[in-house]
């Protein structure tokens, strides 16, 4: 047993110790002390030459020896990275005596005799005899948690071992074996007076397992001397003590509970493993399995874990794709991390190997960070070298893939002293919007505090001219966005003479929402380093995304050097790898028939084919037919008697050219296979988008290269891929359609229809879920595919809300009182009553109430839904308790979430502020309304409001008056247009319009028009199915106004108490005026496969005389007109082609039925409506309807005046005469304004 002392940890399978003592690997302490001694004499003293030491080329892995700063002394080394900067190179050397790192310019390096190499290293690497690590795997469905088997070492093992270590007065090992130059111990230290096996112990806290023993662990071959080496004699490599080989034995119950079955714990246990545990990013992953095409494949090869190697190599090599190694058909449940590079990487998978700078690290580590995950630590070390680095991955929106290595970089001030000493930043980080700006901002921010001041600066220029009041003077990192950024090169024309780095965060989106700024900035870009001064200075672009674009191509090869293509989805990959995509729709029944015709027609190219199957029995099945066909073919499931050696062995066969060989295996199979050679996949059973790629990934060999070679087409591809789509696989079919659309692949009809089901599905399932928030503030959602929210019209939640009174019975132009702003265009408030306010009074005698001490009753048993009251400061308001935590939760100061009824805003209380609300307070029905200021919406494509508009608006308009137009109204719902702030000046006796809402927005250059706003609520209400609503609702109740729980005093049902009969007779006229469809938004191809009968609401226009109403309806080609008349309404319907016309209005006031008339005319229908009464009718329906105008062409003799009244005299029939007012004043009201 060896004594030592360890100089430098990086986990339990990876550590540099000193030797004490005597023994056949062990040099005495004084010849390292010689050593040292003549080596500093040598190149201190006997070369005054220095050129006549210095190495002729320097290279990586190359023995050297350098000078240490902080050891004060010459050490020798070993060249393990380099980097270049303006004029020199950066090296990175391993101090092989002291296993320390060290950085220097590649002028210090210094040739190394062979005398000074005759020592062996003193630092020794060493781990820990078959002890291997354990992460804790979390099924959040099951609820249950397994420790199993790892990749690589958790953190807080490491930390535990470290602090083991360090705790120890005393350190001695058993050498068990030798394997690749690294000693295998049992490790024993001293700690307090008590010896500890650090093996065991690791062990026994379930940090580690003990690895079943093996007959050899290798053999006297294995072990070669090189110069590299340890300079050891060769040694069999075996157990050196027979007890070792039992102790796995006494914890193989403990590995069988925990490894094999797995573990359920309790939710305790479960939040101290998890805690405790960190992200595994190789735990299903382990490095290349083949390093260079034409050698044999060989298993359990391992990464050399040496930190911060280097990562590439000039010259590219095969691709390589990354896979598990694990060879069991129960393994194969767990996700597989699979990578595809277009260079050789070696992962940096450990935070403390990492390249980046130590106080990152440490920042890092405080902030709980728990990675690098599986991509982070394949993109972080060409990243950190200044290469032009392309990611693709499904983490490809975390911008924490980039700044690292970034920032690290940015440090070497040295690589930048070439660039002109102007203003300028040296890094651009280019976001699709301002909210992913703002991230971006505060994580360099947070992180940037490690390194030396960049000077960040968020720059989001809106389109007035503050662009020109930028300074950028001092600022070394810029974000921004691809709009903003051009506006600021038109002030700022020297921007990019500095720019050595530019980062485009989520490539995809960009590219999808702003090609054409992208490349306009990339060619700016371009143009800037063209000049000699660029020549030693870096320039660097990374581009990070989620999906691969076609514009990424274009990206590579124009702009990009030589990069390094990082992907870990398969599926993205083979896109790249310019995979022939083949959709062959079929029925369920007739699969077979159409393999076997796919496989006829198969080109020579292709002659090793994948079926790929997810049961036994269709494997069973396939073979057969191909059997009885002739075809040769191989199957491989888990019932089947085929080794995997024997099928290797068959499917590695030279066969003769032109005869395909077909391997019919299950998905479960895969994974010990580890096939990678397959021309062409053939998809039996339709694939989840997870097994998708891990077929895809059995062609990876065969993926070309389309950067490099331009040449190749889609009809001479190498790889394909072809899917079987029958009547069974519209589950995934939304997503493959995309996915199919993006590889620009041929798409059936069927698969659209498919698609369109899907997507109508999914829309029925969010029935429940609120309306779109984008729906109402822009009129459409661009990402209703992966919105939770609901885009198509619930009868039951949007038409049956109680709407106010003063919103149903009053129509058109309000007094309004923002109250809570949700954001520039979106806000909660009341519809104010300034004869009389109804809220007012009810508000006044709340708060005079409750200021009787004795009236001030808490609640003990708060119920949701239910009313209370609250007081907040001095006022005292009515509050709905919308959400109450679980009663496991719940303490003597629990919180509750409440919805303040009157002003729209929620909050959080503690349970104890709630008040007894009498009932008599609860029979106003709440009066706050959600407001949307129509057509206008934000700039540059951005989907939500900047923050500035936003506060500016709320400064602006909160608990002002307002004038507003209502023009649409859904459930709850008011869109105006327009809103206007009037002051009325008393003396003049005059009124003026201060503001207007919608000009403001647009005069902070941060809002655009959105003309097409109103026709998308009109879609969104123009096409929906005919529905009888009255059946689909459940009859209103009226409850007593009883003490007790509040629950029973609900002013959503009281509102209703008057009117509740007219509601259920007059249900079916409110469905028509507000018809709606969730589709409006979607593209006509999904439209038209929208099988159902739809049933259209005419365009109307109306005008009136004394006796009369006429009513012309716009139908084209009318066939089938029928017109109905009643006292109080009218229905009207007809059909123009396969198009359903159906009007049934609810009139304002009463008409003689029996004296109406109907008739067709020059292609529209008329109809002539004789008025009970003689006089004006201020409106023609009872309810609003977006279809419903008036005709001013015939218009007869009525007063027409603004309104908005300026001076004291009244109007006549306002609203009537003024539904088309909207255009006219808002120009008027703008110059206004101005």
């Amino acid at each position: 047993m060896a004594t030592f002392s360890y100089c430098q940890i990086e986990d339990p399978s990876c550590f540099w110790v000193t030797m004490k003592g005597c023994g056949p690997y062990i040099v005495d302490e004084i010849e390292y002390k010689n050593l040292n001694a003549e080596m500093n004499q040598f190149y201190d003293k006997s070369y005054k030459d220095v050129d006549e030491v210095k190495p002729l080329v320097v290279e990586e892995g190359q023995m050297c020896v350098v000078f240490s700063e902080e050891l004060g002394c010459w050490c020798r080394a070993i060249i393990k990275s380099m980097k270049y900067c303006t004029d020199h190179y950066q090296t990175e050397c391993f101090l092989v005596d002291y296993a320390k790192y060290i950085f220097l310019k590649s002028e210090g390096i210094r040739v190394a005799p062979e005398a000074f190499m005759q020592i062996p290293y003193r630092a020794k690497k060493c781990r820990l005899y078959r002890t291997k690590p354990v992460t804790l795997h979390v099924d959040f469905f099951e609820d249950t948690a397994k420790i199993v088997p790892a990749k690589r070492w958790d953190s807080a093992a490491t930390r535990y071992f470290q602090n083991l270590l360090k705790a120890s007065t005393q350190m001695k090992a058993k050498l068990c074996a030798i394997e690749d130059n690294t000693f295998d111990v049992f490790l024993y230290v001293t700690i307090k007076d008590e010896k500890v096996c650090v093996n065991d112990d690791l062990v026994s806290k379930n940090f580690a397992h003990f690895e079943e023993a093996k007959e050899n662990t290798g053999s006297s071959g294995d072990y070669q001397e090189s110069q590299t080496s340890l300079n050891l004699e060769s040694l069999p490599v075996k157990i050196a003590n027979s007890t070792l080989a039992l102790r796995p034995g006494l914890f193989r119950k403990k590995v069988s509970t925990n490894l094999e079955t797995g573990l359920a714990v309790s939710s305790s246990f479960l939040e101290e493993k998890y805690q405790r545990s960190s992200t595994d990013v190789n735990e299903n992953a382990v490095p290349i399995a083949k390093a260079i095409l034409g050698l044999p494949f060989k298993e359990n090869s391992e990464v050399h874990a040496d930190r911060l190697q280097q990562f590439s190599n000039p010259d590219p090599l095969k691709t390589r794709i990354i896979e598990d190694d694990q060879q069991s058909f129960q393994s194969f449940s767990g996700k597989r991390n699979l990578v595809f590079l277009s260079n050789k990487i070696e992962p940096s998978s450990v935070l403390e190997t990492a390249p980046l700078l130590d106080d990152l690290k440490k920042e890092l580590t405080r902030k709980n960070f728990l990675g690098p995950n599986f991509t982070e630590s394949y993109c972080w070390p060409p990243v950190a070298r200044g290469c032009d680095v392309v990611v693709i991955s499904n983490e490809g929106n975390d911008p924490l893939l980039y700044i690292p290595p970034v920032l690290t970089f940015l440090q070497l001030e040295s690589c930048y002293k070439a660039l002109p000493s102007r203003n300028g930043p040296l890094a651009l980080i280019l976001c699709p919007g301002w909210k992913k700006a703002q991230l971006v901002f505060e994580l360099l921010k947070t992180y940037g505090r490690c390194s030396r001041q960049l000077h960040p600066m968020l720059i989001i220029l809106g389109q007035n001219k503050e662009a020109g009041n930028v300074k950028i003077r001092g600022c070394e990192l810029i974000v921004t966005t691809p709009y903003s950024l051009l506006r600021l090169l038109e002030h700022q024309c020297l921007l990019f003479c500095r720019l050595c780095h530019l980062v485009l965060d989520e490539i995809e989106v960009l590219f999808s929402d702003a090609a054409k700024q992208i490349f306009t900035i990339l060619d700016c870009y371009k143009k800037a380093f063209v000049t000699e001064e660029w020549e030693y200075s870096p320039h660097q672009i990374i581009a990070v995304g989620t999906h691969w674009n076609k514009h990424i191509a274009h990206l590579i090869k124009e702009f990009m050097n030589d990069p390094y293509i990082v992907i870990t989805s398969m599926e993205e990959a083979s896109i790249y790898g310019n995979v022939q995509q083949v959709v062959q729709p079929c029925m369920n029944t007739e699969r077979i028939a159409e393999l076997l015709k796919i496989l006829d027609f198969t080109h020579n190219n292709h002659q090793k084919v994948l079926v790929f199957t997810n049961s036994v029995n269709e494997a069973e099945m396939i073979h057969k037919a191909l059997k009885s066909s002739s075809i040769c073919s191989l199957k491989i499931h888990k019932e089947s008697e085929f080794n995997v050696k024997y099928v290797l062995e068959q499917w590695t066969k030279n066969y003769s050219s032109g005869t395909p060989v077909v391997l019919v295996l299950t998905d479960d199979c895969m994974q010990p296979l580890g096939i990678t050679d397959a021309t062409c996949v053939i998809h039996f059973s339709f694939p989840s988008p997870r097994i998708f790629g891990q077929r895809l990934h059995s062609m990876s060999d065969n993926f070309c290269d389309v950067i490099k070679d331009s040449s190749v087409d889609q009809e001479c591809t190498k790889a394909r891929s072809v899917v079987l789509l029958t009547e069974d696989s519209a589950c995934h079919a939304l997503g493959f359609l995309h996915y199919l659309q993006r590889a620009e692949a041929e798409i059936p009809p069927e698969l659209h229809d498919f698609a369109a089901k899907m997507l109508e599905a999914k829309e029925d399932k969010k029935a429940s879920r609120p309306l779109c928030a984008c729906v109402k503030i822009l009129g459409i959602c661009k990402n209703r595919t992966v919105c939770p929210d609901r885009h198509q019209i619930n009868l039951q939640i949007d038409m049956t809300q109680n709407i106010p009174e003063n919103i149903r019975l009053t129509p058109g132009y309000v007094t309004i009182l923002p109250l809570h702003i949700v954001n520039a265009t979106n806000y909660f408030g009341r519809i104010v009553d300034k004869k009389k306010d109804q809220y007012t009074m009810l508000a006044e005698e709340i708060n005079e109430y409750f200021k009787q001490p004795n009236n001030k009753i808490s609640v003990k048993n708060v119920e949701k839904l239910a009313f209370y009251g609250l007081c907040e400061k001095t006022l005292f308001h009515r509050v709905q308790v919308i959400e109450i935590p679980p009663k496991e939760e719940e303490n003597v100061f629990f919180s509750v979430g409440i919805k303040y009824i009157d002003e729209g805003r929620t909050s959080q209380v503690p349970s104890y502020q709630l008040l007894h609300l009498p009932a008599r307070f609860q029979s106003l029905p709440p009066q706050a309304v959600e407001f949307v200021v129509c057509r206008v919406k934000p700039i540059d494509n951005e989907t939500e409001w900047n923050p500035k508009v936003t506060h500016y608006i709320n400064h602006k308009i909160k608990g002002r008056l307002h004038e507003a137009k209502i023009v649409h109204t859904l459930g709850n719902t008011a869109w105006v247009d327009p809103m206007v702030r009037i002051t009325r000046l008393s003396d003049l006796k005059v009124s003026v319009n201060e503001y207007n809402v919608r000009s403001e927005i647009l005069s902070t250059g941060l809002g655009t028009d959105n003309p097409e706003h109103l026709t998308q609520l009109q879609k969104l209400c123009g096409h929906v199915k005919v529905l009888d609503h009255a059946k689909n609702l459940e009859p209103l109740s009226i409850k007593e106004d009883t003490p007790g729980p509040q629950k029973a005093s609900n002013p959503q049902n009281m509102s209703r108490q008057d009117s509740s009969t007219e509601n259920c007779n007059s249900s079916k006229n409110t469905f028509w005026n507000h018809q709606c469809d969730g589709v409006a938004e979607s593209k006509e191809a999904e439209d038209s496969t929208l099988h159902q009968r739809k049933c259209f609401y005419p365009e109307i226009k109306w005008f009136q005389n004394e006796e009369t109403v006429t009513v012309k309806v716009k139908v084209a080609n009318v066939a089938d007109c029928k017109c109905e008349f009643f006292k109080e309404k009218v229905v009207f319907s007809a059909s123009s082609g396969e198009k359903l016309y159906l009007a049934d209005m609810e009139l304002h006031q009463y008409i003689l039925g029996e004296k109406s008339t109907c008739v067709i005319k020059d292609k529209e229908v008329i109809i002539v409506l004789m008025k009970e009464k003689k006089g004006a009718w201020c409106q023609l329906l009872k309810n609003k309807n977006p279809h419903v105008s008036l005709d001013f062409e015939h218009w007869e003799d009525f007063e027409d005046k603004s309104p908005f009244p300026v001076g004291t005299k009244k109007l006549h029939c306002s609203a009537a005469v003024t539904e088309e007012w909207v255009d006219s004043s808002e120009d008027s009201g703008t110059e206004s304004d101005e």
